[in-house]
């Protein structure tokens, strides 16, 4: 039995999963009305049982591909590690693709090492997210709207559906002024989703700040195409299924990862936690986009820095695709 055989191991430790076992603590036992077992084909479900070990669900391949939502992996789940590692990891842990996010690192801004290395992985590159001005503030010069340009042709060059971006700080004028304008004529004229993220408000010395500019709220923004992250709703107090349901056909990309209460409760850190281990109905949302066919991408934004060893951030990474997995099948 190889590690595409109905049940077996996607890494190569030889062990071997069971119908009814338990998957990052979900019964597996008839999911779907599907079989468990052996006879794997190209329209079975991978889902990682722990960070070894891969148990498949078998569906037809109707069913797979009109239920089954691509799962990605942010590059900024491996950080600090190079961005090799961040393939090598979503490689080995099983997702559909990866997320970039754009650095100081001169490989995430490099379209011929990028596809260098969705080649030698296998994985495709499904969206590319833009410079994070915090972070980045001299990527491709101090223009944020260059910078967006930039992230677009990134993306056109690498085969990513999605540029992620995040709403301007109040205090860059002219960009934050016409900042939905940019996103719209940029979205027409590359044919690329330009998906706004949601972010959260900001409080200095106990006092809120209004640091965004149309602001963080994306159901109150006129763009077609918005990112949702859980972790941000969680710090801002917006219930992620409110969001989602009000965002309806906008909504085109999600964060995947979760976050233990808001600002207003004390909270001071954005968490991206892994899905279940905080507060928001990160498994409600993925049911509803799951029910509704959705053709957007789920991509991990999780927190690994806390694992000590490579084992326990692949396992990190391992639950936290299992979690998807479970919570976009249409039952």
């Amino acid at each position: 039995m190889t590690g595409r055989d109905g049940i077996g191991t996607g890494l190569g430790s030889g062990a071997v999963a069971r119908v009814g076992a338990c998957c990052a603590g979900f019964d597996l036992s008839g999911v779907g009305g599907g079989s468990v077992g052996c006879g794997f084909d190209d329209s079975s479900i991978p889902v990682p049982v722990s960070a070894g070990t891969w148990l498949y669900l078998e569906v037809t391949s109707e069913d797979y591909a009109d239920a089954v939502i691509r799962i990605g992996m942010s590059s900024t789940c491996a950080y600090p590690l190079p961005l090799e590692d961040s393939f090598r990891l979503a490689g080995q842990a099983g997702y559909d693709g990866v997320e970039i996010m754009v650095t100081r690192d001169e490989a995430t801004q490099d379209a011929a090492a990028l596809v260098a290395l969705s080649e030698r992985y296998d994985l495709p590159i499904l969206s590319i997210h833009a410079p994070v001005l915090l972070l980045t503030h001299f990527v491709w010069g101090r223009d944020p709207r260059v910078k967006l340009e930039k992230s677009a042709e990134l993306a056109a060059r690498v085969g990513a559906g999605t540029v992620v971006v995040h709403p301007p700080f109040r205090w860059q004028a002219g960009y934050a002024e016409d900042f939905l304008d940019i996103v719209r004529e940029l979205a027409a004229s590359t044919g690329l989703q330009i998906a706004v993220e949601n972010m959260f408000p900001w409080k200095i010395g106990g006092r809120g700040v209004k640091a965004y500019s149309p602001g963080w709220d994306t159901t109150l923004m006129d763009c077609s195409s918005v990112t949702l992250d859980f972790s941000h709703c969680a710090l801002s107090g917006h219930d992620s299924l409110a969001m989602a349901t009000a965002l309806g056909e906008r909504l085109r990309h999600v964060h995947l990862c979760d976050g233990s209460g808001s600002l207003d409760e004390g909270r001071v850190f954005d968490e991206h936690l892994l899905p279940g281990q905080g507060s928001e109905p990160v498994a409600e949302v993925l049911a509803l986009l799951a029910a509704a066919r959705w053709d957007g991408a789920v991509v991990a934004e999780v927190n690994t820095r806390a694992a000590k060893t490579e084992p326990e951030r692949l396992a990190m990474l391992a639950d936290t695709l299992a979690f998807a997995r479970i919570h976009t099948r249409e039952l």
